[in-house]
C-alpha cells in the first residue's frame, strides 16, 4: 500500500497537446491522449512522428524505413528499400555492393547474446508450455511435469523491426554499433544446444529482422537433436512483423518440434499501434490469423499464444475489447496473456498497470469468449490509478 501511495504521488499530470485534457496517464514523449490518437489521428500524428524521431536518433538508427533507390529487403513488415552502403530500419541489414547482408556478415552470423535459462522459466507461455507443465509428454517434453534440471537456450537478438516507446529490453538498440563484439555464428548456438537443452527461444529486440539466421539455427539444432533422439522445441517471442511467406516456416518449425509461436499484439487501432511502436498492425493480424489455423493440428500443445501489454492510458478497454473479439473469432482456445506494464525507456513517466485495469481487461477477454486467459507480471499490479 505504501508503494502504491508513493507511485501515485510521484506521477504528475500531463496535458494533451490536441484536446488539452490533463491526466497522469498521458506520457510526455507522445504528448497526446489515446482518445485523440484514436479519434483525431491527423492532428496527433505530428507529435507521434516527433516522439519516434527522438527515440531513433538516440541510437543513430534510421528515423524511418528507407525507401530507396536501392534493394528491397522484405524480411519484415517495414518494406525497406535500402540504398547502397546504408542500413534498413532495424540497423542490421545493409546494402553492400548491390547485395543485402547482415552488418555482422552472412546469414550464418547473428548480432545477439545467448544464455542458458533454467527450466521452468518465466516466459509468456509458462502457464501451459511443455517445459513447465509436461504437456505433450513424451513426444514434446522429457518429463510428465516441469522439466527441472533442463534449460532453455535463450537467444536475444540485438535488433528489432519496431520502435516501441515503452520497450522493456531497450538495451538491444546498442547492439548494431557493437556488432563486432556481438557476432555469433550458427555453429556456436548448435553446440550450445546440448543434452541439457530442451527448447530454444528467440526474442530480443525481435527475431524478425534476423529471421534467416534464426531459421538456419533452428534447422541445424533440430537436426542435431533428431540424431541424438532428444526433445528440442523451437519457440519465438515476436512482434509478428515477419514476411508472411517466411512466417510459414516459423510456424512449421514450432509445430513439428512442439514449440510455441508467441506474438505480442500491442494494440488494435492502427493509429494507436503506430503511436506506441511506429509500425503497422495489419501484418501482425494477418500472421496471427495464419498461425491460428493450426490450433487444432496439435491440440496437446497450443501452437499460438498472444499477449498484450496493458500500457496505462493507451491500451484501454476499447483496445482490449477489439483484440479479444478478434482472437475469439479465430479460435476461443488461443491462450491470451495480459501483461502488467512497468515504466521503462521513454514512457517511464507512466505508473505500472493498476489492478483495476488488469481485472477489467481480464473480464472483457472472458466475456468476449476467450477461455484460456493468463495474467503476467502480477507482482507489478497495485492501486495506482
Amino acid at each position: 500500500m505504501f508503494r502504491d501511495f508513493i507511485i501515485r504521488f510521484s506521477i504528475k499530470e500531463k496535458k494533451c497537446n490536441v484536446c488539452g485534457k490533463e491526466s497522469q496517464l498521458i506520457s510526455n514523449i507522445l504528448g497526446v491522449c489515446v482518445d485523440c490518437i484514436r479519434n483525431r489521428p491527423n492532428e496527433a500524428m505530428k507529435y507521434i512522428i516527433e516522439a519516434h524521431k527522438k527515440s531513433r536518433a538516440m541510437f543513430a538508427l534510421p528515423i524511418e524505413p528507407p525507401k530507396g533507390p536501392g534493394i528491397r529487403c522484405g524480411l519484415c513488415g517495414r518494406n525497406c528499400i535500402i540504398p547502397e552502403k546504408e542500413v534498413g530500419y532495424c540497423g542490421v541489414r545493409m546494402n553492400v555492393g548491390g547485395k543485402l547482408e547482415q552488418i555482422s556478415g552472412g546469414i550464418e552470423w547473428g548480432i545477439l547474446d545467448w544464455y542458458y535459462d533454467p527450466l521452468p522459466t518465466n516466459c509468456v507461455a509458462e502457464w501451459f508450455c511443455p517445459a513447465s507443465t509436461g504437456r505433450g509428454y513424451p513426444k514434446y517434453a522429457v518429463t510428465p511435469g516441469a522439466e527441472h534440471g533442463y534449460y532453455n537456450l535463450a537467444i536475444f537478438y540485438g535488433s528489432c523491426s519496431l520502435d516501441c516507446l515503452f520497450c522493456q529490453n531497450w538495451q538491444y538498440r546498442r547492439y548494431p554499433s557493437m556488432a563486432r563484439y556481438r557476432r555469433v555464428h550458427v555453429n556456436e548456438l548448435v553446440r550450445a544446444a546440448d543434452e541439457r537443452v530442451t527448447c530454444v527461444c528467440y526474442f530480443g529486440g525481435d527475431p524478425s529482422s534476423q529471421i534467416l539466421h534464426a531459421i538456419l539455427t533452428s534447422r541445424r539444432v533440430i537436426e542435431r537433436a533428431k540424431k541424438e533422439r532428444r526433445v528440442m522445441r523451437i519457440c519465438w517471442e515476436t512482434n509478428g512483423q515477419i514476411n508472411p511467406n517466411i512466417f510459414k516456416e516459423v510456424v512449421k518449425l514450432s509445430l513439428e518440434s512442439g514449440g510455441i509461436v508467441k506474438i505480442d499484439l500491442k494494440a488494435w487501432t492502427p493509429s494507436v499501434y503506430k503511436a506506441l511502436t511506429d509500425g503497422d498492425v495489419e501484418l501482425v493480424l494477418r500472421n496471427i490469423e495464419y498461425a491460428a489455423k493450426f490450433m487444432k493440428t496439435r491440440p496437446e500443445v497450443p501452437i499460438l499464444t498472444v499477449s498484450t501489454l496493458l500500457v496505462p492510458g493507451y491500451i484501454d478497454e476499447y483496445e482490449i475489447d477489439k483484440i479479444t473479439k478478434f482472437l475469439a473469432n479465430l479460435d476461443p482456445e488461443i491462450p491470451y496473456t495480459l501483461l502488467a506494464f512497468h515504466p521503462d525507456y521513454l514512457m517511464n513517466d507512466l505508473p505500472p498497470t493498476s489492478t483495476k485495469h488488469m481485472m477489467t481487461a481480464y473480464k472483457i477477454a472472458k466475456e468476449n469468449g476467450l477461455v484460456n486467459i493468463g495474467i503476467g507480471n502480477e507482482w507489478l499490479l497495485g492501486n495506482y490509478y
